[in-house]
């Protein structure tokens, strides 16, 4: 019984954005009466809801409620931590994960490595998003309209000389971070270090936090980014999907919201 009512909402949530009575019959192969039956339980329950004007079936709220505090009681910090020591193990540097708070980046969790010379932001420390691998990886993965609006509002600071200081230039920026799927801090943020970043998605696709691997410039060369990238990008990833995100499920959706 609980097997074929779990089996009804995925095929509930296949066929959206409603179903009738036959389409469900037909995608279980059950029994008409098996099926009404399972749907009376689970409208009941709030888990189904039926139109009074079409007679059709979709997915109710309470999945949505149930859903949303499954979502709030994912720990980010705990859940990424597993991908970021194999980072740090892979690549040797120091790895970072931190989110957007208040138009600043928000350093969640750091791994060093046992080196002498390592890059220290602790845990708790606050970046400008402009002048950031971090920041600028999730700025990248917004809509651009969106990442302007931020970046008017808290404006672009300056640490360094290198610092990205202009609207024309951050929008490039940007354009170049959206189309490969990383970041880079080339020593704009602190004089000697490099960084590179990758954005994090939550179930939505939104942009929730970004991992970093970062380290001095003259031992994280540009020639390892590469390589260095494609490892943040399969965390973050494999992260996102740890956050409920299905890229094909997210970009069908859009596309049909259009």
């Amino acid at each position: 019984m609980l097997d074929r009512a779990l089996a009804l909402l995925e095929a509930l949530g296949r066929q959206a954005p409603d179903s009738s009575l036959g389409d469900l019959r037909h995608a279980l192969h059950l029994h008409k009466s098996t099926v009404h039956r399972l749907l009376m339980v689970l409208e009941r329950h709030r888990m189904v809801h039926k139109s009074a004007q079409t007679g059709r079936y979709r997915l109710g709220i309470r999945l949505f409620e149930l859903g949303s505090k499954a979502i709030g009681m994912l720990d980010l910090r705990e859940l990424a931590r597993p991908y970021l020591q194999r980072l740090q193990f892979d690549t040797q540097e120091t790895v970072n994960l931190a989110i957007l708070d208040h138009g600043e980046v928000l350093y969640l969790d750091r791994i060093e490595p046992q080196k002498n010379l390592r890059m220290v932001a602790p845990v708790g420390h606050r970046f400008p998003i402009n002048s950031t691998a971090l920041g600028k990886a999730i700025l990248g993965a917004m809509p651009e309209p969106d990442a302007l609006a931020l970046l008017r509002q808290t404006g672009m600071k300056s640490r360094t000389k290198n610092t990205i200081t202009s609207a024309v230039a951050m929008r490039e920026e940007l354009r170049v971070t959206r189309n490969r799927g990383y970041a880079i801090d080339d020593q704009e943020n602190e004089e000697g270090a490099r960084c590179v970043a990758a954005a994090v998605r939550d179930h939505l696709g939104n942009p929730v936090a970004a991992i970093s691997v970062s380290g001095p410039a003259m031992r994280l060369s540009k020639g390892k980014v590469p390589a260095i990238a494609r490892q943040l990008i399969d965390a973050a990833n494999w992260i996102s999907v740890e956050l409920g995100f299905r890229e094909r499920e997210i970009q069908t959706a859009k596309a049909a919201s259009d």
